[in-house]
Protein backbone atom coordinates (compact mmCIF):
# COMPACT_ATOMS: atom_id res chain seq x y z
CA UNK A 1 0.00 0.00 0.00
CA UNK A 2 1.39 3.39 -0.97
CA UNK A 3 2.09 5.67 1.92
CA UNK A 4 -0.67 8.79 2.47
CA UNK A 5 2.61 10.63 4.11
CA UNK A 6 6.35 11.77 3.33
CA UNK A 7 8.84 8.98 5.50
CA UNK A 8 9.52 10.75 8.48
CA UNK A 9 6.33 11.81 10.18
CA UNK A 10 3.65 8.76 11.11
CA UNK A 11 0.35 9.11 10.00
CA UNK A 12 -0.91 10.36 13.51
CA UNK A 13 1.62 12.26 14.43
CA UNK A 14 0.90 14.03 10.77
CA UNK A 15 -2.89 14.55 11.86
CA UNK A 16 -2.19 15.58 15.26
CA UNK A 17 -0.07 18.21 13.21
CA UNK A 18 -2.43 19.18 10.79
CA UNK A 19 -4.85 20.18 13.58
CA UNK A 20 -2.12 21.94 15.49
CA UNK A 21 -2.21 24.19 11.99
CA UNK A 22 -6.03 24.09 12.29
CA UNK A 23 -6.22 25.48 15.75
CA UNK A 24 -4.07 28.14 15.06
CA UNK A 25 -5.70 29.21 12.30
CA UNK A 26 -9.32 29.03 13.98
CA UNK A 27 -7.95 31.39 16.90
CA UNK A 28 -6.47 33.57 14.80
CA UNK A 29 -9.19 33.85 12.41
CA UNK A 30 -11.01 34.29 16.01
CA UNK A 31 -9.14 37.34 16.97
CA UNK A 32 -9.22 38.82 13.72
CA UNK A 33 -13.15 39.40 13.70
CA UNK A 34 -14.03 39.40 17.15
CA UNK A 35 -13.86 42.82 17.19
CA UNK A 36 -16.65 43.13 15.18
CA UNK A 37 -19.47 42.02 17.65
CA UNK A 38 -18.10 43.88 20.75
CA UNK A 39 -17.03 47.20 18.95
CA UNK A 40 -19.63 49.09 20.88
CA UNK A 41 -17.91 48.05 24.13
CA UNK A 42 -14.32 48.86 23.18
CA UNK A 43 -15.36 51.86 22.21
CA UNK A 44 -17.15 53.06 25.36
CA UNK A 45 -14.64 51.75 27.32
CA UNK A 46 -11.69 53.21 25.32
CA UNK A 47 -13.75 56.89 25.13
CA UNK A 48 -13.89 56.41 21.15
CA UNK A 49 -16.49 56.66 18.22
CA UNK A 50 -17.57 53.06 16.95
CA UNK A 51 -15.84 54.51 13.54
CA UNK A 52 -13.22 54.68 15.46
CA UNK A 53 -13.18 51.73 16.91
CA UNK A 54 -13.88 50.29 13.48
CA UNK A 55 -10.00 50.93 12.82
CA UNK A 56 -9.02 47.80 14.49
CA UNK A 57 -10.41 45.32 12.08
CA UNK A 58 -9.00 47.35 9.27
CA UNK A 59 -5.76 47.84 10.77
CA UNK A 60 -5.40 43.94 11.43
CA UNK A 61 -6.34 43.56 7.75
CA UNK A 62 -3.85 45.75 6.96
CA UNK A 63 -1.06 44.16 8.93
CA UNK A 64 -1.88 40.73 7.21
CA UNK A 65 -1.94 42.19 3.70
CA UNK A 66 1.37 44.13 3.77
CA UNK A 67 3.08 43.10 7.54
CA UNK A 68 2.30 39.15 7.03
CA UNK A 69 4.41 39.16 3.41
CA UNK A 70 7.17 41.61 4.90
CA UNK A 71 7.77 39.16 7.91
CA UNK A 72 7.73 35.99 5.56
CA UNK A 73 10.41 37.72 3.54
CA UNK A 74 12.78 38.55 6.45
CA UNK A 75 12.66 34.89 7.94
CA UNK A 76 12.79 33.02 4.81
CA UNK A 77 15.89 31.41 5.27
CA UNK A 78 14.59 30.08 9.34
CA UNK A 79 13.38 26.51 9.83
CA UNK A 80 9.58 26.21 9.18
CA UNK A 81 9.26 24.32 12.38
CA UNK A 82 10.45 26.33 14.67
CA UNK A 83 8.97 29.73 12.51
CA UNK A 84 5.47 28.35 12.98
CA UNK A 85 6.23 27.92 16.99
CA UNK A 86 7.53 31.61 16.99
CA UNK A 87 4.63 33.06 15.43
CA UNK A 88 2.28 31.24 17.30
CA UNK A 89 3.91 32.31 20.86
CA UNK A 90 4.07 35.83 19.84
CA UNK A 91 0.96 36.05 18.74
CA UNK A 92 0.03 34.50 21.82
CA UNK A 93 1.97 37.31 23.73
CA UNK A 94 0.90 40.79 22.00
CA UNK A 95 -3.42 39.19 21.96
CA UNK A 96 -2.04 39.63 25.81
CA UNK A 97 -0.59 42.91 25.62
CA UNK A 98 -4.33 43.52 24.33
CA UNK A 99 -5.36 42.73 27.65
CA UNK A 100 -3.61 44.82 29.88
CA UNK A 101 -2.86 47.93 27.44
CA UNK A 102 -4.44 51.73 28.74
CA UNK A 103 -5.16 53.41 25.33
CA UNK A 104 -6.87 53.18 21.60
CA UNK A 105 -3.54 54.11 20.16
CA UNK A 106 -1.52 50.61 21.71
CA UNK A 107 -4.17 48.62 21.32
CA UNK A 108 -4.56 49.90 17.30
CA UNK A 109 -0.49 49.39 17.26
CA UNK A 110 -1.31 45.59 18.85
CA UNK A 111 -4.05 44.91 15.82
CA UNK A 112 -0.89 45.66 13.23
CA UNK A 113 1.24 43.48 14.94
CA UNK A 114 -0.95 40.53 15.15
CA UNK A 115 -2.78 41.22 11.85
CA UNK A 116 1.24 41.20 10.76
CA UNK A 117 1.64 37.22 12.39
CA UNK A 118 -1.07 36.28 11.19
CA UNK A 119 -0.31 36.84 7.80
CA UNK A 120 3.36 35.09 8.29
CA UNK A 121 1.62 32.01 10.32
CA UNK A 122 -0.82 31.36 7.45
CA UNK A 123 2.02 30.98 5.08
CA UNK A 124 4.46 29.50 7.20
CA UNK A 125 1.56 26.83 8.15
CA UNK A 126 0.85 26.39 4.68
CA UNK A 127 4.66 25.05 3.78
CA UNK A 128 4.52 23.29 7.00
CA UNK A 129 1.64 21.68 6.21
CA UNK A 130 2.83 20.73 2.36
CA UNK A 131 6.09 19.32 3.60
CA UNK A 132 4.13 16.55 5.64
CA UNK A 133 2.25 15.36 2.59
CA UNK A 134 2.93 14.31 -0.57
CA UNK A 135 2.54 16.70 -3.60
CA UNK A 136 -0.78 15.31 -4.60
CA UNK A 137 -2.12 15.77 -1.32
CA UNK A 138 -0.93 19.49 -0.82
CA UNK A 139 -4.42 20.00 -1.04
CA UNK A 140 -5.36 18.73 1.85
CA UNK A 141 -2.60 20.08 4.57
CA UNK A 142 -4.25 23.69 2.56
CA UNK A 143 -7.69 22.77 3.77
CA UNK A 144 -6.90 22.45 7.30
CA UNK A 145 -5.63 26.16 8.00
CA UNK A 146 -8.49 27.31 5.52
CA UNK A 147 -10.59 25.22 7.16
CA UNK A 148 -9.37 26.74 10.78
CA UNK A 149 -10.33 30.01 9.67
CA UNK A 150 -14.21 29.23 8.27
CA UNK A 151 -15.03 27.02 11.51
CA UNK A 152 -13.66 30.35 13.32
CA UNK A 153 -16.04 32.73 11.54
CA UNK A 154 -19.18 30.16 11.91
CA UNK A 155 -18.31 29.39 15.49
CA UNK A 156 -15.25 30.95 17.12
CA UNK A 157 -16.35 34.72 16.18
CA UNK A 158 -19.87 34.23 17.91
CA UNK A 159 -18.45 32.79 20.93
CA UNK A 160 -16.10 34.89 21.56
CA UNK A 161 -18.75 37.59 21.22
CA UNK A 162 -20.97 36.06 23.79
CA UNK A 163 -18.25 36.01 26.28
CA UNK A 164 -17.02 39.74 25.51
CA UNK A 165 -21.03 40.73 26.11
CA UNK A 166 -21.05 38.82 29.14
CA UNK A 167 -17.89 39.53 30.76
CA UNK A 168 -16.28 42.35 29.22
CA UNK A 169 -14.58 43.30 25.72
CA UNK A 170 -11.11 42.31 27.62
CA UNK A 171 -12.39 38.89 28.31
CA UNK A 172 -12.55 38.23 24.63
CA UNK A 173 -9.14 38.55 24.34
CA UNK A 174 -8.32 36.55 27.76
CA UNK A 175 -10.60 33.64 25.63
CA UNK A 176 -8.10 34.18 22.56
CA UNK A 177 -4.76 33.79 24.69
CA UNK A 178 -5.72 30.59 26.66
CA UNK A 179 -6.56 29.11 23.28
CA UNK A 180 -3.76 30.27 21.64
CA UNK A 181 -1.36 28.67 24.19
CA UNK A 182 -2.93 25.30 24.29
CA UNK A 183 -2.29 25.34 20.78
CA UNK A 184 1.17 26.92 20.91
CA UNK A 185 1.71 23.86 23.22
CA UNK A 186 0.12 21.19 20.74
CA UNK A 187 2.16 22.18 17.94
CA UNK A 188 5.53 22.50 19.96
CA UNK A 189 4.66 18.82 21.01
CA UNK A 190 3.24 17.16 17.62
CA UNK A 191 4.96 19.36 14.40
CA UNK A 192 7.89 17.71 13.14
CA UNK A 193 10.43 19.14 11.29
CA UNK A 194 10.14 19.99 7.78
CA UNK A 195 12.36 20.90 4.80
CA UNK A 196 12.13 24.61 3.40
CA UNK A 197 10.52 24.78 0.03
CA UNK A 198 11.46 27.11 -1.19
CA UNK A 199 15.20 28.72 -2.40
CA UNK A 200 17.81 31.43 -1.91
CA UNK A 201 16.84 34.51 -0.15
CA UNK A 202 15.11 37.59 -0.32
CA UNK A 203 15.80 38.63 -3.89
CA UNK A 204 14.88 34.82 -5.49
CA UNK A 205 12.01 34.57 -3.39
CA UNK A 206 10.80 38.02 -4.54
CA UNK A 207 11.46 36.73 -8.38
CA UNK A 208 9.36 33.97 -8.43
CA UNK A 209 6.37 35.08 -6.13
CA UNK A 210 5.30 37.79 -7.94
CA UNK A 211 6.17 36.81 -11.41
CA UNK A 212 3.31 37.54 -13.97
CA UNK A 213 1.84 34.05 -13.68
CA UNK A 214 1.77 34.62 -9.91
CA UNK A 215 0.29 37.88 -10.05
CA UNK A 216 -2.10 36.85 -12.14
CA UNK A 217 -4.12 34.10 -9.95
CA UNK A 218 -3.73 36.66 -7.12
CA UNK A 219 -5.62 39.21 -9.36
CA UNK A 220 -8.07 36.27 -9.90
CA UNK A 221 -8.21 35.56 -6.49
CA UNK A 222 -8.98 39.17 -4.93
CA UNK A 223 -11.57 39.34 -8.18
CA UNK A 224 -13.76 36.62 -6.90
CA UNK A 225 -13.78 37.25 -3.23
CA UNK A 226 -14.41 41.01 -3.62
CA UNK A 227 -17.66 39.80 -5.76
CA UNK A 228 -18.69 37.43 -3.27
CA UNK A 229 -18.23 40.39 -0.43
CA UNK A 230 -20.02 43.22 -2.29
CA UNK A 231 -23.09 41.50 -1.68
CA UNK A 232 -22.12 39.20 1.89
CA UNK A 233 -21.23 42.73 3.11
CA UNK A 234 -24.76 43.38 3.23
CA UNK A 235 -26.76 40.21 3.36
CA UNK A 236 -28.73 41.15 6.13
CA UNK A 237 -30.41 43.93 4.87
CA UNK A 238 -30.89 41.77 1.78
CA UNK A 239 -32.03 38.96 3.85
CA UNK A 240 -34.97 41.91 5.67
CA UNK A 241 -35.66 43.58 2.91
CA UNK A 242 -35.87 40.61 -0.12
CA UNK A 243 -36.32 37.77 1.77
CA UNK A 244 -38.32 39.08 4.20
CA UNK A 245 -36.86 37.32 7.49
CA UNK A 246 -35.57 39.16 10.67
CA UNK A 247 -34.34 38.92 14.06
CA UNK A 248 -33.30 35.31 14.87
CA UNK A 249 -34.18 33.69 12.00
CA UNK A 250 -31.41 35.76 10.23
CA UNK A 251 -29.01 34.36 12.26
CA UNK A 252 -30.07 30.63 11.09
CA UNK A 253 -29.94 31.88 7.60
CA UNK A 254 -25.77 33.24 8.33
CA UNK A 255 -25.46 29.76 10.23
CA UNK A 256 -26.46 27.95 7.37
CA UNK A 257 -24.07 29.72 5.65
CA UNK A 258 -20.99 29.63 7.91
CA UNK A 259 -21.60 25.65 8.36
CA UNK A 260 -21.62 25.37 4.34
CA UNK A 261 -18.19 27.51 4.47
CA UNK A 262 -16.43 25.21 6.75
CA UNK A 263 -17.79 21.98 4.57
CA UNK A 264 -16.85 23.72 1.29
CA UNK A 265 -13.40 24.29 2.62
CA UNK A 266 -12.26 20.86 3.18
CA UNK A 267 -14.28 19.48 0.07
CA UNK A 268 -12.33 22.27 -1.72
CA UNK A 269 -9.17 20.95 -0.19
CA UNK A 270 -9.74 17.33 -1.65
CA UNK A 271 -10.72 18.88 -5.06
CA UNK A 272 -7.83 20.99 -5.20
CA UNK A 273 -5.53 17.58 -5.18
CA UNK A 274 -7.31 16.31 -7.91
CA UNK A 275 -7.48 19.64 -10.18
CA UNK A 276 -7.10 22.58 -9.03
CA UNK A 277 -7.95 24.62 -11.97
CA UNK A 278 -10.86 22.75 -12.97
CA UNK A 279 -11.91 23.29 -9.33
CA UNK A 280 -12.08 26.89 -9.93
CA UNK A 281 -13.91 27.10 -12.96
CA UNK A 282 -16.46 24.77 -11.82
CA UNK A 283 -17.00 26.75 -8.24
CA UNK A 284 -16.93 30.01 -10.32
CA UNK A 285 -20.09 28.64 -12.36
CA UNK A 286 -21.66 27.02 -9.38
CA UNK A 287 -20.99 30.21 -7.95
CA UNK A 288 -22.96 32.53 -10.50
CA UNK A 289 -25.82 30.27 -10.61
CA UNK A 290 -26.06 30.43 -6.77
CA UNK A 291 -25.64 34.59 -6.50
CA UNK A 292 -28.23 34.61 -9.66
CA UNK A 293 -31.10 32.37 -8.00
CA UNK A 294 -31.03 34.82 -4.38
CA UNK A 295 -30.81 38.01 -6.72
CA UNK A 296 -33.75 37.09 -8.54
CA UNK A 297 -35.32 34.66 -6.65
CA UNK A 298 -33.97 35.35 -3.26
CA UNK A 299 -37.66 36.84 -2.33
CA UNK A 300 -38.80 33.05 -1.54
CA UNK A 301 -37.19 31.88 1.91
CA UNK A 302 -36.82 27.95 0.98
CA UNK A 303 -34.75 29.65 -2.47
CA UNK A 304 -32.60 32.39 -0.31
CA UNK A 305 -31.59 29.22 2.06
CA UNK A 306 -30.43 27.07 -0.65
CA UNK A 307 -28.59 29.53 -2.48
CA UNK A 308 -26.74 30.72 0.22
CA UNK A 309 -26.01 27.20 1.38
CA UNK A 310 -24.69 26.42 -2.26
CA UNK A 311 -22.60 30.17 -2.06
CA UNK A 312 -21.01 28.98 1.03
CA UNK A 313 -20.20 25.46 0.11
CA UNK A 314 -18.59 26.78 -3.75
CA UNK A 315 -17.11 30.47 -2.45
CA UNK A 316 -15.01 29.01 -0.17
CA UNK A 317 -14.29 25.53 -1.77
CA UNK A 318 -11.95 27.57 -4.56
CA UNK A 319 -10.10 29.28 -2.21
CA UNK A 320 -7.79 26.35 -1.54
CA UNK A 321 -7.25 25.95 -5.14
CA UNK A 322 -6.35 29.55 -5.50
CA UNK A 323 -3.97 28.69 -3.05
CA UNK A 324 -2.49 25.65 -4.65
CA UNK A 325 -2.36 27.37 -7.87
CA UNK A 326 -0.80 30.16 -6.50
CA UNK A 327 1.93 27.70 -4.42
CA UNK A 328 2.75 25.69 -7.38
CA UNK A 329 3.00 28.38 -10.20
CA UNK A 330 5.58 30.15 -7.62
CA UNK A 331 7.81 27.01 -8.13
CA UNK A 332 11.38 27.77 -5.79
CA UNK A 333 9.43 31.26 -4.57
CA UNK A 334 6.40 29.40 -2.87
CA UNK A 335 7.44 29.94 0.72
CA UNK A 336 7.02 33.89 0.14
CA UNK A 337 4.05 32.90 -2.60
CA UNK A 338 2.24 31.10 0.16
CA UNK A 339 1.65 34.22 2.14
CA UNK A 340 0.07 36.42 -0.81
CA UNK A 341 -3.20 34.72 -1.30
CA UNK A 342 -4.03 36.28 2.34
CA UNK A 343 -3.34 39.47 1.31
CA UNK A 344 -4.97 39.77 -2.32
CA UNK A 345 -8.10 38.36 -0.62
CA UNK A 346 -7.97 40.83 2.27
CA UNK A 347 -7.86 43.80 -0.17
CA UNK A 348 -10.84 41.93 -2.33
CA UNK A 349 -12.51 41.85 0.29
CA UNK A 350 -11.81 45.51 1.30
CA UNK A 351 -12.75 46.58 -2.17
CA UNK A 352 -15.98 44.34 -2.24
CA UNK A 353 -17.34 46.00 0.73
CA UNK A 354 -16.36 49.31 -0.74
CA UNK A 355 -18.14 48.91 -4.49
CA UNK A 356 -21.36 46.86 -2.46
CA UNK A 357 -21.56 49.95 -0.61
CA UNK A 358 -21.92 52.21 -3.25
CA UNK A 359 -25.08 50.31 -4.92
CA UNK A 360 -26.99 50.30 -1.55
CA UNK A 361 -29.23 52.98 -2.37
CA UNK A 362 -30.38 51.39 -5.59
CA UNK A 363 -31.98 48.95 -3.02
CA UNK A 364 -31.38 46.19 -0.94
CA UNK A 365 -30.86 43.74 -3.56
CA UNK A 366 -28.57 46.64 -5.59
CA UNK A 367 -25.08 45.01 -3.92
CA UNK A 368 -25.92 41.31 -4.30
CA UNK A 369 -26.39 42.42 -8.26
CA UNK A 370 -23.14 43.87 -7.75
CA UNK A 371 -21.44 41.01 -6.85
CA UNK A 372 -22.94 38.47 -9.09
CA UNK A 373 -21.67 40.41 -12.13
CA UNK A 374 -17.80 40.69 -10.50
CA UNK A 375 -18.15 36.89 -9.83
CA UNK A 376 -19.46 36.76 -13.60
CA UNK A 377 -16.64 38.40 -14.74
CA UNK A 378 -14.44 36.06 -12.56
CA UNK A 379 -15.45 32.79 -13.39
CA UNK A 380 -14.61 33.64 -17.36
CA UNK A 381 -10.98 35.18 -15.95
CA UNK A 382 -10.70 31.68 -13.64
CA UNK A 383 -11.46 29.65 -17.33
CA UNK A 384 -8.12 32.07 -18.53
CA UNK A 385 -6.28 30.63 -15.78
CA UNK A 386 -6.34 27.57 -16.99
CA UNK A 387 -3.79 27.96 -19.28
CA UNK A 388 -1.07 29.25 -16.53
CA UNK A 389 1.79 27.16 -16.46
CA UNK A 390 4.81 27.18 -14.13
CA UNK A 391 8.40 28.21 -15.71
CA UNK A 392 10.50 25.65 -16.98
CA UNK A 393 12.46 26.72 -14.29
CA UNK A 394 10.08 26.01 -11.41
CA UNK A 395 8.46 23.16 -12.75
CA UNK A 396 11.63 21.32 -12.14
CA UNK A 397 11.88 21.84 -8.18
Amino acid sequence: MTSTVRPGPSRSRTTLALTALFLGAFVMGSAELIVVGILDLVAADLGVSIAAAGGLVTSYALGISLGGPVLTALTIKLARRRLLQVSLAAYVLVNGLAVVVTGFGPLLAARVLTGALHGLFIGVAFAVGAGMMPPERMGKAISFVFGGTAVATALGVPIGTLIGRALGWEASFVAIVLAGVLTSTLAVAVVPDVPNSGIGGFGAQVRHAFAPRVLVLLGLGALIMGGQFAGLTYLQPFLTEVTGVSGGTVAVFLLVYGIANAVGTFAGGAAADRNASATIVTGGVVLVLALAALTFLGSNAVVAAIALFVWGIVGFGIVPSIQHRVVSLAGPGRDLAATLPASAVTLGIALGALVGGSAVGVGADGPMLVSLVVCAAGAVAAWATGFLRPAPEASRT
